[in-house]
């Protein structure tokens, strides 16, 4: 049976979930922001790596320079999937919607050999179907922890592409999208073959002039290589960082609504059963004070007094 010491302390305790939430709330609108302003930054700087690189394919006379090296150490497809995901709760179906994703995405084509992710939720859900994770990566709480995420990752897709273990890399990840929230996608990053070739030369040059090309050797075009897929991950773990925000502030809101729904349905029955209270104490104090003057009455007439 409710009381009114219950009833007072699940609303003090409703109050202090209330004040929770809202600090989640400010902290992922806080952290949506710098993702952002993040995944801004690097757009702009992965067009001018994609610029450069475009630059030498147009270029007939270094052409030769751009044939990317085939692995003859594994002749069949052996794919790779970079999951990013999250760390923490409270994100709805972020992880979900990127798993299935994965599943979906990979159906009627060559299975995938490896699963590498990025979080320990979404690692925790790989391990629930039959997909092989073979490696886990902690994700980054801020921005500055990204680049080590990034190269940390970068050494992993080197050592098994050169070695022949894997052949293929694609990058799996939620986007943010003002209609949806967020979205999954992906996008592959290697190998770099005909496809990515022509994807690349479908892009026009930004301005009227052919570029010119300076420095024609393998060292430039390697960096450039190099940039293209480390602002490529960058921009994915960023991108997923925001959407995870966008999706822990869409649930914090849920939850706030549903904290002020309960504490308003908490706070009618603390109300209602103070008020029974009150009534029983004064329906207590009147018929006390009716017992004592139907008793004085008695006793007047008893002892012959007037009333």
């Amino acid at each position: 049976m409710q009381t009114l010491e219950s009833l007072s302390r699940k609303i003090g305790g409703a109050k202090e979930l209330k004040s929770i939430v809202r600090t989640m709330k400010a902290m992922a609108a806080a952290n949506i922001g710098q993702f952002e302003a993040a995944v801004e930054s690097i757009g702009k700087y992965y067009s001018s790596v994609a610029m450069g690189i475009l630059a030498y394919l147009q270029d007939e006379q270094i052409g030769s320079l751009l044939e990317m090296e085939k692995l003859k150490k594994n002749s069949e497809n052996s794919v790779c999937a970079i999951v990013f995901g999250s760390d923490q709760g409270f994100v709805g179906q972020f992880n979900d919607k990127v798993i299935d994703f994965l599943g979906e995405s990979f159906q009627g084509r060559a299975p995938i050999k490896e699963v590498w992710t990025i979080g320990d939720r979404v690692s925790l859900l790989i391990k629930e179907t039959a997909m092989n994770e073979t490696r886990n990566f902690p994700l980054p709480n801020s921005l500055d922890a990204i680049t080590s995420l990034i190269s940390s990752i970068l050494i992993s897709v080197e050592e098994s592409y050169e070695k022949g273990l894997l052949s293929e890399f694609y990058i799996f990840h939620n986007q943010s999208k003002p209609e949806t929230v967020y979205t999954p996608t992906v996008k592959r990053l290697l190998p770099f073959d005909e496809k990515w070739r022509q994807d690349l030369m479908a892009h026009s040059w930004p301005e009227k002039m052919n570029p010119e090309v300076i420095g024609k050797d393998k060292d430039i075009i390697g960096s450039l290589i190099s940039e293209y897929l480390f602002v490529t991950l960058y921009k994915a773990c960023a991108e997923s960082l925001a959407s995870e925000n966008y999706s822990r502030l869409g649930a914090m809101q849920q939850a706030e609504k549903n904290i002020e729904s309960l504490l308003e349905e908490i706070s009618q029955a603390y109300h209602h059963l103070r008020q029974s209270s009150i009534d029983e104490e004064l329906f207590d104090v009147v018929s006390g004070f009716e017992a004592l003057k139907d008793s004085s009455e008695n006793e007047n007439k008893t002892s012959g007094k007037p009333n």
